[in-house]
């Protein structure tokens, strides 16, 4: 089965996940230091990452994502439940 590691930043809106895939992308703002300083989420003080994990153990929209994903790759903003993430994808095991 296959597993990926990603890490990830919860914010609560739209607006803000974008700009800070903006200042991710654009080199101001390195992306865990951008999950510790701005993620909802407990997993932010660990720099947003969320270990290895299979299919069915994350939200639809957050797996569909990750499983999607190549390796280094960096989300757009994916709604969920809990508010908009970024996703950086560390890590894919078969």
């Amino acid at each position: 089965m296959t597993e990926v590691r990603a890490s990830h930043i919860l914010v609560k809106t739209e607006q803000e996940a974008k700009d800070l895939y903006d200042e991710i992308t654009s080199g101001k703002i390195d992306f865990a230091d951008a999950a510790m300083e701005k993620s909802m989420c407990p997993s932010g003080r660990a720099g947003g990452d969320l270990g290895f994990f299979g299919k069915g153990m994350m939200v639809k929209p957050f797996e569909d994502a990750c499983f999607s994903m190549e390796v280094g790759e960096i989300s757009q903003p994916v709604e969920t439940q809990f508010g908009w993430h970024l996703i950086q994808l560390t890590g894919k095991e078969d």
